[in-house]
């Protein structure tokens, strides 16, 4: 096993200088969840403090891939709608991040092929391009989920890689997990409303009483506070609830990815197969990945997971073959025990707004989630499936906990 090459943390990033003993809000987490809820805040006028353990996007956060996934458009439903419509949306967010600020997002919705090696694929596959001319419409754009006997483009993705033949969908979009964290950053510098406290972790949290403790000593009081630092918020929420130490509301998942100096045209599609992820970006660089791990010896370790990923990117994409490898990667997301994430409020704890647990969704759906932990923040019902709703996985742990 190797050290993967992610960045270390610098202690003198910390934009900490003196913090408010009270603020109406406290965000903890600097990933892309608290990011966004950051610029919403922002957006709202709320003066916020986000606090951030290590540095912004220094977690999963701060990966490589960045692949912007629909859902399949088959039984079509409110999380699909959901999903969809953020998709949709973030195009424009970020069209207004980069204005605000002058940098790229290295977004682009390039599309997505997938290989289908088996005939019986190739059926359910047109049964979903139907599917997508129906429910992959946002007002007058439409969406589709074409199926050919090859590749979309020539001279990408080997022809053998899809016996059946392909798929290509123009909805699926990419962007640079790090160039986004920065987009966001640069936004957050020059915010009136909001100050960041990177290297400052939450020690303990009074959500109640409204009071935090951080590691630099200070007591911070808070209206309201939305926990987003990914995998950790899980045992925070848990104990701010006053549930028992032994229900487990989400897990972290380990991922390994690599990242490949391929000088491939930024315009070729994301290529989807069994979980593996083939994600050009603008710069011409390619990033492979990611394993999917619930047991794990060292989180941050790169392995034999993801040279055989790496392998088979380069049997479905060739041209890869002879491609240095510039990182390799490897860091823990957060899985609600939902599955899907966790946002708003719940009952008899009104300060306390969960915004987490998005695993492999989390840059598609960020967005849209702080606007939800911000309804809460307000007083609001959020606007999200029943599925995303804190009291559904809190009922989901409770139960699994009694099974023991």
């Amino acid at each position: 096993m190797a050290k993967a090459d992610n960045p270390a943390f610098e202690q003198g990033q910390s934009r900490r200088t003196s913090l408010p003993p009270s603020v109406p809000l406290l965000i903890v987490g600097g990933g892309i969840m608290g990011l966004w809820a950051a610029v919403k805040a922002e957006r709202l006028g709320i003066d916020t403090l986000l606090v951030e353990a290590d540095r912004l996007g220094g977690g999963a956060s701060g990966g490589l891939l960045g692949a912007l996934m629909p859902h399949m458009p088959d039984r079509w439903s409110d999380k699909k709608q959901f999903q969809f419509d953020a998709l949709i949306a973030l195009e424009e967010e970020i069209e207004r991040l980069e204005a605000e600020t002058g940098l790229s997002a290295g977004y682009r919705r390039c599309g997505r092929i997938i290989p289908l090696p088996r005939p019986h694929l190739r059926t359910i596959a047109e049964r979903h391009e139907r599917d997508a001319e129906e429910n992959w419409r946002s007002g007058e754009r439409r969406f589709h989920w074409h199926v050919g006997d090859r590749p979309s483009v020539a001279g990408w993705v080997e022809d053998a890689a899809g016996e059946a033949g392909f798929v290509f969908d123009t909805l699926a979009a990419r962007v640079s997990p790090r160039a986004m964290i920065a987009l966001l950053s640069a936004f957050l510098h020059k915010a009136r409303h909001v100050q960041v406290a990177e290297g400052c972790r939450v020690v303990s949290l009074d959500a109640d009483a409204g009071r935090a403790v951080l590691s630099s000593g200070d007591e911070i009081s808070f209206g309201h506070v939305v926990v987003a630092n990914g995998h950790t918020s899980f045992p925070l929420i848990r104990d701010a609830l006053g549930l028992e130490a032994g229900v487990v509301l989400g897990q972290a998942v380990k991922g390994q990815a690599a990242l490949l100096d391929a000088a491939v045209d930024p315009a070729m599609p994301v290529v989807f197969l069994n979980g593996l992820y083939i994600v050009p970006h603008e710069d011409g660089t390619v990033a492979i990945g990611s394993t999917s791990e619930d047991c794990f010896s060292d989180p941050f370790d790169t392995d034999e997971k993801l040279e055989k990923l790496l392998a088979d990117a380069c049997t479905i994409v060739p041209s890869l073959g002879n491609a240095p490898v510039l990182e390799r990667w490897a860091g823990l997301r957060p899985k609600a025990v939902g599955r899907d994430p966790m946002v708003g409020a719940i009952t008899g704890h009104p300060k306390l707004v969960a915004l987490s647990g998005g695993f492999k969704v989390s840059f598609g759906l960020a967005h849209f989630l702080a606007d939800a932990a911000l309804q809460a923040v307000c007083g609001k019902e959020p606007a999200v499936p029943s599925s995303f709703r804190v009291q559904e996985h809190v009922s989901i742990a409770v139960a699994d906990f009694r099974k023991f």
